[in-house]
């Protein structure tokens, strides 16, 4: 029998569901999803095996042009996934039709694998609209499949995996089958912090967070994490502390409930706040946070 494998990645604008379709598709919570865009920062891939296949999703960020070198890094792993993948999604929204970056949009037209585009939250959507969209994307994409789907509530999905496991080639698996993605464990430990502060947080401030953990110990019952929050003035450490450091307990509570569960043993957590000035534009410190190689 022969064995097929290959990248699948998703690329589109920020905030129209990129994380939900990887998480549906994955089967696991792999990338954080809030309402805010530009939550995904870096690229993120999710493992599916079968007996004789292999998809390596890849979620990357949301499609802009950038404000900080920050956004650049971000940028970069968008172009990344465009020069590694077998079958790319192209992820938009029902009633979207602005393109954030024209000259990424130019490279997915001119790709010569299969392209899927993604026309997600038909369930925010009437038959008329979906169908002038369809239209829309046949004419700017003649060469690609269109597939309606509601990623949050799972509709349609089924064709999107059926397309991807016929379009996949023949090759043997990239990775241990027993393996569902190439990221370590901080890094998602890391993430479940920042998901908590995007969901906490207003304006500016989750924007201006990265989160690092310090220290990951295992231990037979317990695993003990020391996160540090990064922010880029003292203001903003005053407000992500909260008033008598009650914004922060609750960041460090849900954060860690939700790493209990992911890990399946306690957790004991602790996180700091300290001030990293413009750290969205400082090299070193991008290098540091894995945005820049």
């Amino acid at each position: 029998m022969s064995h097929k494998a290959g990248f699948v990645n998703i690329i589109g604008n920020p905030n129209v569901g990129k994380s939900t379709l990887m998480n549906k598709l994955v089967g696991e919570k792999l990338s954080i999803i809030t309402s805010k865009a530009q939550t995904t920062r870096h690229r993120i891939q999710g493992i599916v095996s079968g007996e004789d296949f292999q998809i390596v999703y890849s979620d990357t960020p949301g499609i802009l042009t950038p404000a900080y070198k920050m956004h650049e890094g971000m940028m970069n792993f968008v172009q990344s996934s465009l020069q590694d993948a077998d079958i790319l999604l192209f992820v938009s929204e029902v009633g979207e039709t602005k393109i954030k970056n024209e000259e990424i949009f130019r490279k997915v037209q001119e790709m010569h694998i299969p392209v899927i585009v993604v026309l997600n939250k038909i369930d925010l959507s009437d038959q008329e609209t979906l169908e002038g969209q369809v239209n829309l994307w046949k004419e700017r994409m003649p060469k690609a499949t269109i597939i309606p789907i509601s990623a949050l509530h799972g509709a349609n999905i089924q064709p999107v995996w059926d397309h991807i496991l016929r379009n996949l080639p023949e090759s043997p698996a990239y990775f241990p089958k027993d393996e569902i993605t190439d990221k370590p464990m901080r890094f998602f430990m890391s993430e479940i912090i920042r998901e908590k502060i995007f969901n906490h947080y207003k304006k500016e401030i989750p924007y201006a967070c990265e989160v690092v953990i310090e220290e990951f110990k295992e231990e037979p019952t317990i695993t003990r994490i020391r996160a540090e929050i990064y922010v880029e003035r003292d203001s903003q450490k005053g407000i992500v502390i909260g008033h008598k450091g009650l914004g922060l307990k609750r960041v460090g509570t849900e954060a860690r409930k939700e790493m209990e569960v992911f890990l399946d043993k306690k957790v004991f957590l602790e996180m700091y706040v300290k001030v990293n000035k413009d750290w969205r534009n400082k090299n070193p410190e991008l290098k540091r946070f894995g945005y820049l190689n």
